[in-house]
């Protein structure tokens, strides 16, 4: 198809590291190209047209599904862009500490409605440089205890009973897991629950998973207390890079509050009903309630997960069959007594 039919495009252009920009409207990559060059009075030769976003180059083939009023930055030769984020390594560059002087261009930056994602960018940006995240105590940060009661002196340990809660929670709904079970399995059930729960309290709770205090084995953030999201419960990763630090500020804690432990196999369609069964079809086998323990109270089938990553869909996984009761102990056999000459 020539150019002549192709449907006008219309553009916001701007050159590197210039927040002014210009609209610009054209039937190819090549005419757009040529108007902002003449604009700007940059040569045309080696000169390349990409995405303000994310640095995405656009030529001829990717211009038709690129929606109107796009940004676009105008690159000349041996210049680079890599995205939205390459404004905010511009303004961090500029200042050792943040000040009066980096939260004004940072607002600047943020009045540009037409960029979501560089507003969401910089709106985290705008709430971290006025964080105190390595601050621990309600003294040295009264603003994050708001809301709270005030037996919590300190950061890490709210943060450690919001675990533990978590935790707690998930003990009910297995010990609830008891109305599955035959009258006559059930104080075998709950002779395996209170097992768990006696693990629990010695573990208190696997709470060290939110406290950035514990040894790096037990929890799940960094020392700073950076949590980043494991992903949904069928992928390796989080594609969104979702991160947040709940010891930052009081909206930050209180946003964390959303993000979910999610069970891999899950607790309450899965793992509940299966170790049921086990204690009903035990027939003389010692249900493994380790197994089960680990699945339902440890990292082990627990991720942390931004809430737009909990999938609430059916996982369709299952435990696995060969671990749910304990390998029977062989006995030994004995070798018969030497006779003494």
């Amino acid at each position: 198809m020539s150019a002549v039919l192709q449907k006008l495009k219309r553009f916001k252009l701007r050159a590197l590291h210039n927040q002014k920009k210009f609209g610009v409207a054209g039937r190819s990559c090549e005419e757009v190209l040529r108007k902002g060059c003449l604009h700007l009075q940059l040569p045309v030769p080696g000169s390349t047209l990409c995405l303000y976003e994310d640095g995405t180059e656009l030529t001829g083939d990717y211009f038709r599904s690129v929606p109107d009023d796009s940004e676009l930055v105008l690159l000349t030769a041996g210049q680079t862009w890599q995205g939205y984020a390459s404004d905010i390594r511009r303004l961090l560059s500029v200042f050792q500490e943040p000040h009066a002087e980096l939260i004004q261009a940072a607002r600047q930056l943020l009045s540009d409605e037409r960029a979501p994602l560089r507003q969401k960018l910089l709106a985290d940006l705008l709430g971290t440089v006025s964080e105190n995240i390595a601050a621990e105590t309600r003294a040295e940060d009264a603003p994050w205890f708001e809301g709270l009661e005030s037996r919590f002196r300190n950061k890490s340990g709210y943060l450690r009973y919001s675990c533990e809660s978590r935790i707690r929670s998930y003990l009910r709904e297995v010990t609830s897991g008891a109305s599955l079970v035959v009258t006559e399995a059930r104080e075998e059930y709950l002779r395996v629950v209170g097992a768990m729960c006696q693990k629990l309290q010695a573990a208190r709770y696997n709470s060290s998973y939110f406290d950035r205090g514990a040894k790096a084995s037990r929890r799940l953030c960094t020392p700073e207390g950076w949590f980043s999201c494991q992903g949904p419960f069928d992928t390796d990763g989080c594609a969104s890079r979702h991160s947040i630090n709940p010891y930052s500020n009081r909206e930050s804690r209180v946003l964390f509050s959303t993000w979910n432990l999610d069970h891999v196999i899950e607790k309450k369609r899965t793992v509940v009903p299966t170790l049921a069964a086990a204690v009903h079809d035990a027939e003389g086998r010692e249900v493994d309630w380790e197994y089960f323990y680990r699945l339902l109270f440890t990292s082990e089938n627990l991720k942390l997960v931004h809430v737009a990553c909990h999938k609430k869909t059916t996982h369709k996984l299952h435990c696995d069959p060969s671990r749910i009761y304990r390998a029977r102990a062989v006995p030994r056999r004995k070798r018969p007594a030497r006779q003494r000459p």
